[in-house]
């Protein structure tokens, strides 16, 4: 193989955002007594949130919103939505979301056998569209930061993928080149366009094995089919 460096994405790649937001909000829903005010099932608002979450981080790696507007918005909005009246909405609600959430250690199945194979050929590396603290205790507490030689968060670099900008910053920290790079990532926005707009290959993770574009030349449904891939 001609690659020398791979670079992942976090979240919904390597850290299992949705299950470890899960946990967090059926905490939350019982913590905050949500049922006496009105929000009925967990699941409804966990389906909800999750859904006013993904287009406002959508909004946030396209440059539409900053991550205050992100973070200010995302539980009213879920709020209001579910028939809360503004008065009622929990105002530490989004603190502790932000606390709890990056301390859980879920992970897609084989991660860490994945990236102790991966390792022993290759120099590993991050880039994360993830903001500076929450990112740093998910990849701490999950134990990840021993398999990557550069970890990039998009918060310290002022530009989120898929700008060329972050991938052009985390080749140079990494001393690396674009033929000899390959980026793996969940977002086909973010991760796959952005690098081979940039000019780096691409393998696009879709654990849920979902119909791709003509972008994608290479995918994989699991993490350790990397381990024959590359």
């Amino acid at each position: 193989m001609k690659y020398k460096h791979i670079f992942f994405d976090l979240d919904h790649t390597l850290w299992d955002f949705d299950k470890n937001a899960e946990e967090t909000l059926h905490e939350l829903y019982h913590v905050h007594a949500l049922e006496q005010l009105g929000v009925s099932c967990p699941h409804t608002f966990i389906e909800v949130y999750t859904r006013n979450n993904h287009k406002l981080w959508a909004d946030y790696h396209g440059g539409k919103i900053t991550r205050d507007q992100l973070r200010e918005t995302r539980f009213r909005t879920t709020f209001l939505e579910l028939g809360l009246e503004p008065e009622t909405i929990p105002l530490s609600f989004e603190d502790d979301y932000v606390r709890i959430c990056p301390t859980k250690t879920n992970l897609f199945p084989h991660v860490h056998e994945t990236l102790s194979y991966l390792r022993g050929k290759y120099m590993l590396h991050l880039i994360s569209n993830g903001f500076l603290e929450s990112t740093t205790v998910k990849i701490e507490l999950s134990e990840l930061e021993k398999y990557f030689e550069t970890v990039v968060i998009s918060e310290n670099v002022g530009v989120n993928k898929p700008d060329k900008a972050i991938f052009e910053y985390a080749l140079n920290g990494a001393g690396a080149k674009k033929e000899e790079s390959i980026m793996i990532g969940d977002s086909l926005e973010a991760d796959i366009q952005g690098a081979l707009d940039f000019g780096m290959d691409a393998i696009y993770f879709n654990p849920g094995n979902k119909p791709g574009p003509e972008i994608v030349t290479i995918q994989i449904t699991q993490l350790q089919d990397l381990m024959s891939l590359l």
